[in-house]
């Protein structure tokens, strides 16, 4: 047993899924699922139950998760014991809402990583901050634009929904349907004039702001609701996804930053970096 199996494991563990662990370890799927083999030959005890879609702990992978995760802390708490002091770097990063949890917190890790001292804040877009991640229209005067993400949107429905067997859904699909609405949401923002304009009038369940409750809402079937095409949806069991067919709805993610401040913030040029990278990998993927 090595740390490196310990990591992937946990990784496992937390995201559900093997495919999910390789993502947020940035390495290829047969090396976790080597390491995840070799660990689970050399303990004597199956870990997880693989599925079809994604893998549930037994017994004995909920018993390891506990002693892994106190022993991993142990090792980065002796290895922090050993680190010079660092000047401490604040950084005030402003989010809006619904970016994405896997992707945020990898691309928050890259740049936690690369700056020495860092103290990251995390702060609403409306607050005073060093740089923002934002749609355009948000954008102040001042601040330049760096493009991560576009994201398109889908209709979520249980399973068993009517929708759920048709290949995508149109405009007068959502004629007094259940609706779960979601603000604030640009995809809304866009969706909903135009059913007003063909006279279609969704029947409204509730108004919510999280993705995580508007998924929540589905999977208990009180309506369908519009999410961005995450990866990690498309592993979700108790949902089915469809595309929008007459309609385009998507939106930009992106870092802004004032244009003032590069060259001069080590942090800020960073995550300048850290997003540049983001991005090739969502154009090559």
């Amino acid at each position: 047993m090595d740390w490196r199996q310990l990591n992937y494991f946990v990784a496992v563990y937390e995201q559900g899924s093997i495919s999910g662990a390789a993502r947020v370890s940035q390495v290829a799927q047969p090396s976790v699922s080597t390491a995840l083999r070799r660990l689970e030959q050399e303990l004597g005890t199956e870990l997880f139950v693989r599925q079809p879609r994604g893998v549930t702990p037994t017994a004995e992978g909920d018993r390891l998760y506990s002693e892994a995760g106190r022993l991993l802390g142990q090792l980065q708490s002796l290895k922090a014991s050993f680190r010079q002091q660092v000047k401490r770097v604040q950084f005030r990063l402003g989010l809006i809402r619904a970016l994405g949890v896997e992707r945020m917190s990898q691309l928050l890790r890259e740049f936690s990583a690369g700056v020495d001292g860092l103290e990251l804040h995390l702060v609403e877009p409306e607050q005073p901050a060093d740089a923002r991640i934002i749609t355009p229209k948000m954008l102040k005067a001042g601040e330049q634009f760096l493009p991560i993400w576009t994201d398109k949107f889908l209709v979520a429905m249980p399973h068993g929904h009517p929708l759920a067997l048709k290949s995508s859904i149109q405009l007068h699909d959502f004629n007094a349907v259940a609706l779960i609405k979601r603000t604030p949401c640009e995809a809304w923002s866009q969706l909903y004039p135009e059913l007003i304009q063909h006279g279609i009038q969704p029947d409204i369940r509730a108004d919510i702001q999280t993705i995580e409750y508007a998924l929540g809402l589905v999977s208990a079937g009180v309506g369908i609701a519009l999410v961005p095409n995450f990866d990690v949806l498309y592993e979700r069991q108790d949902v089915v996804l469809r595309p929008l067919a007459d309609i385009k709805l998507q939106r930009t993610i992106g870092l802004a930053y004032p244009h003032a401040k590069v060259g001069c913030s080590p942090a800020l040029d960073w995550l300048r970096e850290v997003c540049r990278q983001r991005a090739s990998v969502r154009v090559t993927s």
